[in-house]
C-alpha cells in the first residue's frame, strides 16, 4: 500500500501562505457556524491584513462563503467565514471482509451518496467493479465544475487483509491477490483522481476526529469494534499515523482472556460473536445486515460484550502506560446501544483493573458507527490537500 504523508511548510512565502490556509480551513472545519475574520487573525496569530487577504482568495476560489451576521453585539454585526459544502468534493471506499462501502461527501462531511457491497470475502476484481460503477453514476451527473472540485478517493482498507482467509473463511488464492495490489493503478483505469489509501482503523479514528466529538479532545486513543479490532491515536489535534502508516494498531495487544493470554483481536473481535453464534446454532450474517438489529442474539451478545469489555480495559490500561491520554474513544460496526453497553463496562472495568503509576482516561462512545471507516477514508482527501496535520507542522 502507498501512504502519501502532507510534507511539512516551507520557509518561503508560498510555503507560510499555504500553511496559513491550512491552519484558516482546519479551524473552520472545527466550527460549524463559522468564524469572523478578526477572530480568525486572533487565533491563527496572523494578522488581520494577512488573514483578510488568505480569506478573500479562498472565498474567490469557492472554498468559504460567508455567513449570516451575527448582530447584538456593540458595534458593527461581524461576518462569519463559513467552509464552502460545495468548495470541494471527495470519494471514500471501504474495502471491509464482509462488505465494501462507497460515498461521495462533500467539503463539510456530509454525504451526498452512498451505497453498500456484500460479499462473503473481497474479491478485487468485484470491488473495482463496484467502485468504478459507483463513481460512472455519480459523474454522469455532475457539472464539469463540481468534477474539478473532486479532490480524490480515498480506501480504507484493512493491515494485512490477506492473512486473515481461515477466520473469515475465504480463498487463500483470491485474498493473496491484495498482497501486492497497486491501487493507484487499478483506479486509474477507469479514472484520474488522485488516491489516498490507509489503513481502515485509522479512517475511522480520522473521521471520529474530523467530524464526530472526537476534535473535542487533544490526545486519545482510539478503539474501533469490527469484525477485527483496529484503533488509531490522536496527538495534538491530528490522526497520527505513524512512520509506516500502521500506529494505532490496537488488535495485536496482548491481554488475558478466559483461557489465559490472547491477542486484543481474539477477545473483543465480532468475529469472535460470530463463531459464539454458529456454535450454538444461530445464523451470523444478522451481525452484518443493515440496519443493525442484535435482539435476537441477546444471551450470546451478553456474554461477548462481557469478555469483550474486559479485554478492552487492560488494552486501554496498556495504551495510557505509553501516552498520557486525556481520553479513550470506543466505535465500532455495532448499535447503538451495544456501543453504548460496551463503553459503561469497559469505563467501570478500567477502574477496578491495578492502575497505580497511571492516570486513567475518560472513557467515551464513539459517535461514527458502522460508517466510520468509508467517511473517515472520503475525509483523507480533504486532510492531504486542505487540511493542517499538527504532527508534522507547529499550528496551534
Amino acid at each position: 500500500m502507498v501512504i502519501e504523508r502532507q510534507g511539512t511548510p516551507g520557509t518561503n512565502s508560498s510555503g507560510m501562505r499555504a500553511h496559513n490556509e491550512r491552519l484558516i480551513l482546519t479551524l473552520l472545519h472545527q466550527e460549524v457556524e463559522g468564524i469572523p475574520g478578526s477572530e480568525l487573525a486572533r487565533r491563527t496569530g496572523l494578522s488581520s491584513q494577512t488573514a483578510s487577504v488568505i480569506l478573500r482568495k479562498m472565498e474567490a476560489d469557492a472554498l468559504l462563503r460567508r455567513g449570516q451576521a451575527l448582530k447584538g453585539r456593540v458595534g458593527k454585526p461581524s461576518i462569519p467565514m463559513q467552509i464552502n459544502p460545495n468548495g470541494a468534493f471527495a470519494y471514500g471506499l471501504k474495502i471491509g471482509r464482509r462488505s465494501a462501502d462507497f460515498v461521495w461527501m462533500d467539503f463539510t462531511g456530509n454525504l451526498r451518496h452512498q451505497s453498500s457491497f456484500s460479499y462473503t470475502y473481497p474479491r478485487p476484481a468485484d470491488v473495482f467493479e463496484f467502485v468504478a460503477c459507483e463513481m460512472s453514476e455519480i459523474e454522469d451527473g455532475l457539472s464539469e465544475d463540481e468534477i474539478q472540485r473532486v479532490c480524490g478517493l480515498g480506501i480504507g482498507v484493512p493491515h494485512d487483509l490477506w492473512s486473515w482467509s481461515r477466520q473469515i473463511g475465504a480463498s487463500e488464492t483470491e485474498l493473496a491477490a491484495w498482497r501486492e495490489m497497486d491501487f493507484h493503478a487499478e483506479i486509474a483505469r477507469f479514472c484520474e483522481h488522485d488516491v489516498f489509501v490507509l489503513n481502515d482503523a485509522t479512517a475511522a479514528c480520522r473521521a471520529e476526529h474530523i467530524l464526530g466529538q472526537g476534535k473535542g479532545y487533544q490526545d486519545y486513543a482510539y478503539f474501533y469494534v469490527g469484525s477485527f479490532v483496529g484503533g488509531g491515536v490522536v496527538l495534538n489535534h491530528s490522526v497520527y499515523e505513524g512512520r509506516r502508516g500502521n500506529a494505532g494498531a490496537m488488535g495485536p495487544m496482548p491481554v488475558c482472556g478466559p483461557t489465559g493470554a490472547h491477542r486484543l483481536h481474539d477477545q473483543a473481535s465480532l468475529h469472535v460473536l460470530k463463531t459464539a453464534l454458529e456454535t450454538d446454532g444461530q445464523d451470523s450474517p444478522i451481525l452484518w445486515e443493515h440496519p443493525l438489529d442484535w435482539d435476537a442474539i441477546e444471551p450470546q451478545l451478553q456474554q461477548w460484550i462481557e469478555e469483550s469489555a474486559e479485554a478492552l480495559a487492560e488494552a486501554c490500561l496498556s495504551a495510557c502506560a505509553v501516552i498520557d491520554f486525556e481520553a479513550i474513544v470506543i466505535d465500532g460496526a455495532v448499535p447503538d446501544g451495544v456501543r453504548r453497553t460496551l463503553v459503561a463496562q469497559v469505563e467501570q472495568k478500567l477502574s477496578t483493573l491495578d492502575h497505580r503509576g497511571l492516570l486513567l482516561p475518560r472513557v467515551v462512545a464513539g459517535s461514527m458507527g458502522p460508517m466510520a471507516r468509508v467517511m473517515g477514508a472520503a475525509c483523507t482527501p480533504f486532510f492531504r490537500k486542505f487540511l493542517l496535520n499538527t504532527n508534522e507542522a507547529s499550528a496551534f
